[in-house]
């Protein structure tokens, strides 16, 4: 077609293809949904402020996780750290005079409960390419981290702290070697504020054993086997060009050493090498696991598995070589026909009977991690104790991932993360109260909490006009 272009009194003219019908649906489209996107980039609730005086939390059930559950506690933090935890009118607790004390009565205070594997502000739509951020493409990414792609402004961080979920491991995913994921506490103005552990764990999947037969897939078995068979060999490959790299930057400045350039990718592979970064392996199979298992120990770094759903029929090499497991989710299906229809709910209680070290995840999509605690509170259902079920979701994960000085627990000393809720937090009736992220007091509004009001308004209006 012809198209004019005016410039002040100028006119000129030139020739270009017209677009297809379908091209302009699709543009259009594109630009409706860009445009409707951004009044959901940015939450718009405030970040807490530490108050200046000690707070003290009396008269509630207190649940320490790592030690008794004490009825008519009282919890007294300041300055973002538990001071103390005890009964009321224990003399060793030592309120200030200016302490503000919160009566409790009846509730429950829980520490934060802490998801151990997330997309939390990394995945805003998951049907919006534009908003999702957790994969970078190729197939060896160790050099991308989680913490600067991490939104501090989701709308999902609201609707998952509302629910107790005050810390969460937000980890990058795709391709073979992922990067590196965060933990974070959920408020902030920034990821920088909200970044409890930047670099918690180098994130690898394992490729599948066992070919995938499904109409879904397009692939031969033949073919699949094939792709395994590569990827293991990149893994490897990965590995000791790491190894290389961090020999020669070890000779630089000796005597016939030749010149290294620095290289991101392999460097932020040098903490795992060095012990000081684990390595979590997603891998659900038991032929997974076992190689997994037999491959960190050859390399001779630390290993976290991720899903771990064949983990209960290794259980002894996994407490052999002291691995602990990351519960992908106990709400899911069995993987197998021939498998019990309650495999994944009793996994944990298994791991827990065989003295294997675990946690359970949400392994949710973003908008679902506030379902953490059902999570717990199924596997309580199938054989593991209610203690142990809160634990897992609280100092467990604190524990694996090295934050259980700082997290986990209500232990004098740790951070004052922690909530206060109506019931018991296994309980799917159980609604949180009042949270604390650090001591600062947090906004328990959400888009959930907005919406109702909105629409509780709508009907009051109609009942009025009626």
């Amino acid at each position: 077609m012809t198209a004019k272009l005016t410039v002040g009194n100028a006119t000129a003219a030139h020739t270009k293809p017209a677009l297809p019908i379908k091209a302009v649906a699709t543009i259009a489209a594109a630009l409706a949904v860009a445009l409707w996107v951004q009044p959901a980039a940015a939450s718009p609730f405030i970040p807490g402020q530490m108050p200046s005086h000690a707070i003290a939390l009396a008269g509630g059930t207190v649940h320490t996780v790592d030690g008794e559950t004490i009825e008519n506690g009282v919890v007294l933090f300041k300055s973002g750290k538990i001071i103390a935890v005890g009964k009321v009118g224990e003399s060793r607790l030592n309120i200030p005079a200016d302490a503000e004390t919160i009566d409790v009565t009846g509730k429950h205070v829980y520490p934060g409960l802490f998801d151990a594997n997330t997309h939390l502000g990394l995945v805003e739509i998951d049907a919006v390419r534009a908003t999702r951020d957790q994969a970078e493409t190729g197939q060896i990414n160790p050099n991308a981290k989680a913490q600067v792609a991490f939104n501090p402004d989701s709308e999902h961080i609201p609707v998952t702290r509302a629910a107790g979920v005050l810390v969460a491991l937000t980890a990058p995913t795709g391709g073979l070697l992922s990067g590196t994921s965060s933990v974070m506490q959920l408020d902030g103005w920034s990821w920088e504020d909200m970044a409890v552990h930047p670099m918690a764990g180098m994130h690898l999947t394992w490729p599948r054993a066992i070919p995938v037969r499904s109409w879904a897939v397009e692939e031969s078995a033949s073919d699949q086997l094939k792709e395994r068979t590569e990827r293991l060999k990149d893994i490897r490959d990965t590995f000791e060009a790491a190894r290389a790299y961090q020999r020669a930057k070890a000779s630089r400045g000796k005597p016939g050493a030749t010149a290294t350039k620095y290289d991101a990718r392999w460097e932020a592979m040098l903490p795992v090498l060095e012990g000081k970064l684990p390595l979590i392996v997603a891998a659900n199979e038991i032929s997974q696991i076992q190689e997994a298992v037999a491959f960190a120990a050859e390399q001779k770094v630390k290993l976290i598995i991720f899903g771990g759903y064949d983990a209960g029929r290794c259980a002894p090499l996994l407490k052999e070589h002291d691995v602990p497991v990351i519960i992908a989710g106990v709400n899911r299906l069995p993987q197998r026909r021939d498998d019990p229809y309650d495999a994944p709910f009793t996994l944990a209680s298994r791991l827990e009977k065989a003295g294997v070290r675990f946690c359970i995840s949400g392994a949710e999509t973003t908008g679902n991690i506030r379902n953490l605690a059902h999570h717990a509170a199924v596997a309580a259902g199938f054989g593991l104790s209610r203690e142990s079920a809160l634990r897992a979701i609280t100092l467990a994960p604190a524990e694996i991932l090295g934050l259980d000085k700082r997290l986990g627990s209500l232990t004098p000393g740790k951070d004052a993360t922690l909530f206060v809720a109506s019931g018991d937090i296994l309980e799917i009736t159980t609604k949180v109260e009042q949270a604390y992220i650090a001591g600062r007091p947090v906004d328990l509004s959400s888009r959930h909490t907005e919406l109702w009001k909105k629409y509780r308004e709508k009907y009051r209006r109609q009942a009025e006009e009626q």
